[in-house]
């Protein structure tokens, strides 16, 4: 198909897991598991959140909304591939496919806007204890998630946009189990190349900014914490920051490496295992991570346990 109304209508196959059929029963249950942890994780945490009164400040602020996108990330992806599992075709249209994008670029871009904005929160709480509520206001902290939202929104719908002007000729079958746009960019009869310009300088001038505001954070929370006096203190305030800095480091790594490095488009035997960190594994393990340690959420919990 050339022309570019056949292009809209154009379906793919999305191969996903199809080399190891003896494993298909096992992966869907594993994955099946994974999504709904994921689900009563993220969302779980969301409604402790909005319930609690006293956990509306801006850390949890930014926590709930982090969470409410690693659910919004895994249910662009999660479903279409367990129905993959035991489907005959496998098939998902163009359309499909730019609404699977959209949802997922909105979400990582806006999760990368929120973890920069929980680093600077951390570092106004550690930093400078005694000006963080009149540095970081809940008005602030709204504006803050507000124009993560707004950018997510904008950095999808200009790739969803770019999408557009290729036309797809050459075999729709994409090796993924979800329709990334790299692997849309490899089966395009047209020279994607302006796409590809686009993810470099918008993605990555995202992750550049957001980690210089991440990294830089860390640094002066670190220098803070190796200047305490209290050794219970430092112990506590460094456990957490370090479980965050890990999180934060696997998801910006996976991102950059599948997106931002050389050659990307050309070197689809990468993806697959990175795509399964940063859409599957990060949305499950950030609730337990930043909440597990955190006392008042668990007290909470066990509180909501005891009266239900």
């Amino acid at each position: 198909m050339t022309g570019d109304n056949q292009s809209l209508t154009v379906e793919f196959v999305l191969t996903g897991f199809a080399d190891h059929p003896e494993l298909r029963t096992i992966l869907f249950l594993v994955f099946l598991a994974i999504y709904l942890i994921t689900m009563v994780g993220n969302l779980g945490l969301v409604a402790l959140i909005c319930t609690e009164r006293h956990l509306q400040t801006p850390m949890y602020i930014f926590l709930g909304n982090l969470a409410l996108m690693d659910s919004c990330c895994s249910c662009a992806v999660t479903p279409k591939m367990l129905e993959n599992f035991f489907s005959k075709d496998r098939i998902i249209s163009l359309y499909e496919c730019m609404a699977q994008w959209y949802f997922l670029c909105l979400a990582e871009t806006a999760d990368c806007f929120l973890l920069a904005a929980m680093a600077f929160d951390r570092y106004v709480a550690i930093c400078n204890p005694l000006m963080y509520h009149t540095t970081m206001s809940n008005k602030l902290c709204i504006k803050m998630t507000t124009g993560a939202f707004i950018a997510g929104n904008l950095h999808s719908m200009i790739h969803v946009g770019f999408l557009f002007r290729l036309t797809f000729c050459r075999s729709h079958q994409i090796n993924h189990f979800f329709c990334d746009i790299l692997p849309l960019y490899r089966l395009s009869c047209v020279d994607p190349y302006l796409n590809e310009l686009m993810i470099f300088i918008f993605s990555g001038s995202i992750q550049t900014l957001t980690i210089t505001i991440v990294i830089i954070s860390y640094l002066f929370i670190l220098f803070t914490i190796f200047t305490m006096k209290s050794n219970k203190g430092r112990g506590k305030a460094l456990s957490t920051c370090a479980s965050h800095f890990l999180s934060v480091s696997i998801f910006y790594g996976s991102l950059l490496f599948v997106y931002i490095r050389p050659n990307s488009v050309n070197e689809e035997d990468k993806d697959l295992p990175l795509a399964i960190f940063y859409t599957l594994v990060i949305p499950l393990v950030n609730p337990f991570i930043y909440s597990l340690r955190n006392k008042e959420i668990i007290n909470v919990t066990k509180k909501m346990i005891k009266m239900s």
